[in-house]
């Protein structure tokens, strides 16, 4: 879950006064700590450690500004809440269950809001989520399917300024506005030795798609931009081409099952240094239950932890994930999304924080996908903080992505389908024009990078990450500069 804020949580941590001093590994101690109540009388509480960690009960909660830079979304403002309950503490780091709420904004157009609960002990031997997730893009990210066979012009994204108000002027060509509605509720239950589980879910999801409204977001003086009304968007050139079908092309409605199984051997969820979290899921949205236009697709991923300096000191860690689709189509919308099945919701595809860290949101769009991450995470400082437990991790990356299954990007319009012959003759001649200056075919798309994280209590996690693409550097035209001249985040969590 995205928890935004690091500045004022630094200071709050520094100013804090009970410091403890770390044990051994595997040692597990008390330690008295004084404590004031409210009638000023002074009394002792324990306080249990384990490998010169506090161990935390009970709730904790964590109400917090959102405050978040993604170069794909600028920056966020907005407010949430994290509520963890760790019980006893028998269970730490993993809490028993979990709330999470966000209200966000984002000073390129997108709205965000989430309520989200995971819980893994009121049904024995399952764990249950579910989550309710809004976002409303003005100008969302889209440019075009299969990769590198569809051109991206990077020189033209800043095409001058405004004769009148002297304001820079972008391209509209790669935004559409998107409005998406994610329902999910899923169990996981225990198959085998708490190791090997099986998956099942219900996802509801809501699309409301069109082409972006110019005159709104230029009335908006936070954008500091404007789109000038005679550039054609991808988007709209897509559904005139007939790339996008006519009834696919503004969105509909996913119902949708969702069928896996998890192999699990993490020592812990939040920040894991050792084991391994494999899972393969099949997505099923038939007509019968409601799909606006149906589909069946599937997932599979595949996480390894591998401790080279024990206590949680250096880990290399890496994922592979391939997202597949079963017959010849899905519809144009479910493609950007990487499917999950537990107590995280579906994030935007293969480009941007969550996936290839360095490439533009969603970049990489095709039937079939596949996807690596690899990165050394290095704590190089741990200790505990008014009773915190502190860590600062620095990891280097190497993330890629390329489409390995091609949607269909031929032209499916006829003449009959316009106005006149010429406008046909445009139409295609345009088409043309723009299919030559792509590669035909996907390549691979790998960036390289690094970052620095705040680690508390081991889910609590805040991260400043930057990607830079090899593309930029390719002596190809037709690859140089394709995703993007990098990428700064400030963001929550690990990634995998």
């Amino acid at each position: 879950m995205k928890i935004k804020y690091l500045v004022m949580l630094l200071v709050a941590t520094l100013l804090t006064s009970n410091i403890y001093a770390e044990t051994s590994a595997d040692e597990v101690v008390k330690i008295d700590t004084i404590w004031t109540n409210k009638k000023g009388k002074k009394t002792k509480k324990p306080v249990i450690m384990r490998n010169g960690e506090i161990i935390k009960t009970g709730y904790n909660y964590g109400p917090l500004p959102a405050i978040a830079f993604d170069a794909d979304k600028g920056f966020q403002l907005g407010a949430l809440l994290n509520i963890y309950d760790f019980g006893d503490g028998s269970t730490y780091p993993n809490p028993r269950q979990h709330w999470y709420f966000e209200a966000s904004f984002f000073t390129k157009g997108s709205q965000l809001f989430v309520v989200a609960y995971d819980n893994k002990f009121s049904i024995p031997g399952v764990r249950f989520s579910s989550s309710l997730a809004i976002t409303n893009d003005k100008a969302m990210d889209f440019y075009g399917f299969n990769g590198y066979a569809s051109y991206y012009d990077h020189a033209a994204v800043k095409i001058g300024k405004d004769k009148k108000s002297d304001a820079p002027q972008f391209t509209p060509k790669y935004r559409f506005k998107r409005l998406a509605l994610l329902f999910k509720t899923d169990f996981v239950g225990n198959l085998w030795n708490k190791k090997l589980f099986w998956e099942a879910g219900y996802h509801f999801s809501y699309f409301n798609i069109g082409d972006i409204n110019r005159a709104k977001i230029n009335k908006n003086k936070a954008d500091n931009k404007k789109f000038p009304a005679d550039v054609p968007t991808i988007y709209k050139q897509y559904c005139d081409w007939g790339i996008i079908p006519e009834k696919e092309a503004n969105g509909g409605f996913c119902s949708e099952v969702r069928l896996g199984l998890m192999f699990d051997t993490r020592d812990k969820e939040g920040a894991p240094s050792r084991g391994v979290w494999a899972e393969a899921h099949m997505m099923l949205a038939p007509k019968w239950l409601g799909t606006t236009n149906p589909y069946y697709r599937y997932s599979a991923t595949f996480r390894h932890y591998v401790p080279i300096v024990k206590n949680d000191v250096l880990t290399f860690a890496y994922r592979i994930n391939y997202e597949g689709t079963i017959g010849k189509s899905a519809p144009w919308y479910v493609l950007p999304y990487i499917t999950t099945v537990g107590p995280s919701y579906d994030r935007d595809g293969m480009g941007g924080f969550r996936t290839v860290r360095g490439i533009m949101r969603s970049r990489v769009q095709g039937l079939d996908m596949a996807m690596y991450n690899a990165e050394f995470r290095w704590r190089f400082v741990k200790f505990t903080l008014w009773k915190q437990n502190i860590a600062f991790g620095l990891n280097i990356f190497s993330d890629g992505t390329m489409v390995t299954r091609e949607y269909d990007m031929s032209f499916k319009r006829k003449e009959s389908d316009f106005a006149s012959v010429a406008d046909y003759t445009k139409a295609k001649d345009e088409y043309d024009a723009y299919m030559k200056m792509g590669t035909g075919h996907d390549r691979p798309h790998i960036t390289v990078g690094g970052g620095l994280r705040f680690i508390m209590n081991q889910n609590f996690i805040v991260c400043a990450e930057y990607g830079l693409p090899v593309s930029k550097f390719s002596k190809n035209p037709k690859i140089k500069n394709q995703d993007g001249n990098g990428a700064f985040y400030l963001n929550v969590g690990y990634l995998f």
